[in-house]
């Protein structure tokens, strides 16, 4: 049996095994609903205030501005749709970027055509950074939500949310981070590190669990739920809590946040390794910055081939990459975010994303580093 090479931690990270048995622990042991009155219901009731406590104290926030959801693309949905319908009467224009995650985008597109509401998709750098001073440019006077990424998921830009944020509370604009790819890569002691109203979490990201998320929502802003059928969750969240994942993505977040998963110095060395390498290659251009990028995150396209060939390639090498967002797995359409950097159709149809994690050693990263010439030229023409 082959040996496999795993560097997509941007889609997915394994199960951490401390945060596997609180989740076991409870999934076996603590059955009841935390909506029953008796007993047994609240002790699960006790449990899932505990994880809400428990995660508020690492944030520093209050117990009641978190939103257990499903994962990242809930956080997402319910951080856009929730907000802006809540507002409409104020205003209907939204402000975005161009590189966001689809569950932004969709989201997005979703009330624009849908719903009557206008948007503004500001652009970026060739290097993937959105500027504050064109998100200041594009609020306008009926905008009431400015939702921008604080890291891109394809190329590992990390934006200038604070800065951000800054500007939206000047002009009294409530301000959406989707974080997802921040959690365990860069420290979190504080949520009000993102300065936004509301900022989006997924467990998977960094070993917690699939189906883990949380949505934090600033005091006093109660956006309007998008799932209906119960008071859950302070009314922001209709459906029985899953306690089992909520344990877990506690667990996750004590353990990997404060003090990030992702070790900054391996990455960094890692990363410069493999750009030393397609720095060799001329087909191949690198496409994630060189500085401010999530330090496990290494993007490139190639020219004359595909996403799709290429990551079958690397496959048969027992090396598991993507291109582009896991979530457009199988898609061959290309990606926004290449698109968005000024590339063209073809490129970006060919990007490559190398990101890594904790289980990767030097082992792997030589054999991608002997690979990679040989797949590059197999998948081109």
């Amino acid at each position: 049996m082959r040996h496999s090479y795993y560097f997509d931690y941007n889609a997915t990270t394994p199960l951490d095994k401390e945060v596997a048995d609180d989740v076991v622990g409870v999934l076996t042991k603590e059955f009841g609903n935390p909506s029953s009155v008796h007993h047994v219901g609240q002790q699960a009731r006790f449990l899932l205030d505990d994880y809400r406590d428990r995660i508020s104290k690492v944030w520093n926030c209050k117990p009641s501005e978190i939103v257990f959801t499903s994962g990242g693309t809930e956080s997402n949905n319910l951080a856009i749709l929730g907000t802006v319908r809540l507002l409409k009467n104020k205003g209907r224009h939204i402000v975005t970027s161009t590189i966001e995650h689809h569950a932004v985008l969709h989201a997005i597109d979703y009330l624009e055509k849908f719903e009557g509401f206008s948007v503004t998709k500001v652009g970026v750098s060739s290097d993937g950074f959105v500027d504050p001073e064109d998100v200041s440019k594009a609020i306008q006077p009926d905008t009431i939500l400015v939702s921008i990424m604080a890291a891109n998921n394809e190329i590992g830009s990390i934006q200038p949310v604070s800065e951000i944020g800054r500007i939206c509370r000047e002009k009294d604009v409530l301000f959406h981070t989707d974080a997802v790819q921040w959690f365990g890569k860069k420290a979190v002691e504080d949520i009000s590190i993102f300065n936004a109203d509301l900022v989006s979490v997924c467990g998977h990201k960094f070993h917690g669990p699939k189906g883990s998320g949380a949505l934090y929502v600033k005091s006093p802003l109660l956006p309007h739920p998008i799932l209906l059928g119960g008071a859950h969750e302070n009314e922001r969240r209709a459906g029985t809590e899953n306690l089992p994942n909520i344990a877990g993505l506690t667990s996750a977040i004590e353990k990997f946040t404060s003090d990030p998963v992702f070790q900054k110095s391996e990455m960094m060395k890692w990363t410069q390794l493999i750009r030393d390498r397609i720095a060799e290659i001329s087909a191949v251009k690198c496409r994630s910055p060189l500085d401010n990028c999530l330090p496990n995150t290494l993007s490139f396209t190639v020219k004359e081939s595909d996403g799709m060939m290429l990551i079958a390639n690397f496959d048969l090498e027992g090396i598991c990459v993507s291109s582009g967002s896991a979530c457009s797995a199988g898609s061959i359409e290309p990606s926004h975010v290449i698109e968005a950097l000024g590339a063209t159709k073809e490129e970006s149809s060919s990007l490559v994303r190398i990101s890594m994690g904790r289980e990767n050693n030097e082992e792997g990263i030589n054999h991608l580093l002997e690979c990679l010439p040989k797949v590059i030229e197999m998948s081109r023409g």
